[in-house]
């Protein structure tokens, strides 16, 4: 086994698969956590939808590089559904809900209307649950997507605070601190920059597991947003790296191999809590 994953590491391709996806789990679960304690988990899925409308969108066009539109829609829509979430009329699950569906709906119905494509099922197949796409990664979309995380992480590291502020305490962030709105703005940006990476890996309809999974396994071992924040990210990158290799070795679908570890993983940290008699307070 051992040589056969070395010979499969001497592929360019693989090698790209790994860094990107390493460096996609690690985005994901840095959010994942801010996500999941402001009870906004699946916004993840919703944008998910919005990006797979905007590629369907770009392919009818013709595009050769469809992040140029797709990504612009999505940060777009993110910003759209925070202001949705603070307007009383439309709560933030029924916005997510209305624009991930309505995109949905829409990009399946374009490729189906303007499909240029003898494979439609395995095109749709593709995008939803990134079976193959992201070992078919060009040099180009690597090195975007290592300056896309380094960015998401460095912005990160370096709002940190603010983040954690209006984690959580959103109203006495408002009160206390200036631009505490500009913030979930970011937020919103930053999110929506990491589901358009993250579709590459799982898919845009396993999204979610990618970004939640990680946060509540941290969660059943930690207390702290600190803690539960670095043991997230370094059990994403450890159940991404193994969820590739895995269906590498397997010849299984990348995408739902890595969310099938992430979800071990949860298993494993439940019945650690379980037996350490936390779970049982």
């Amino acid at each position: 086994m051992i040589e056969t994953l070395w010979m499969y590491l001497q592929y360019p391709f693989v090698r790209y698969a790994l860094i990107v996806g390493v460096l996609i789990a690690l985005c994901s679960s840095l959010l994942g956590v801010t996500l999941v304690l402001k009870r906004f988990s699946f916004i993840g899925d919703g944008l998910s939808h919005v990006a797979f409308g905007a590629m369907s969108v770009s392919a009818v066009l013709g595009m050769t590089n469809d992040m140029l539109l797709v990504l612009p829609v999505t940060v777009v829509c993110a910003i759209l559904l925070l202001c949705a979430g603070q307007n009383s009329k439309i709560k933030g699950d029924a916005a997510i809900a209305m624009i991930s569906v309505g995109a949905l709906a829409l990009g399946y119905l374009l490729m189906n209307l303007f499909s240029t494509s003898s494979n439609l099922s395995g095109d749709v197949c593709t995008t939803l649950f990134g079976s193959t796409s992201i070992l078919t990664l060009t040099g180009y979309e690597v090195w975007l997507c290592i300056v896309l995380s380094v960015a998401v992480i460095a912005i990160f590291v370096l709002f940190y605070n603010k983040i954690f502020a209006v984690t959580f305490d959103e109203t006495f962030a408002r009160a206390t601190m200036r631009g505490a709105g500009g913030y979930n703005l970011l937020l919103a940006v930053i999110i929506a920059v990491i589901i358009v990476l993250a579709m590459n890996l799982v898919g845009s309809l396993l999204i979610s597991a990618l970004v939640i999974f990680p946060a509540l396994s941290a969660m059943r071992l930690f207390r702290s947003f600190k803690s539960v924040t670095i043991f997230s990210a370094i059990l994403s990158v450890v159940c991404a790296f193994l969820g590739i290799i895995i269906s590498i070795l397997a010849g299984t679908p990348v995408g739902s191999t890595v969310v099938a570890v992430d979800m071990f993983a949860f298993a494993v940290c439940w019945l650690s809590e379980f037996v350490s008699g936390r779970g049982r307070r």
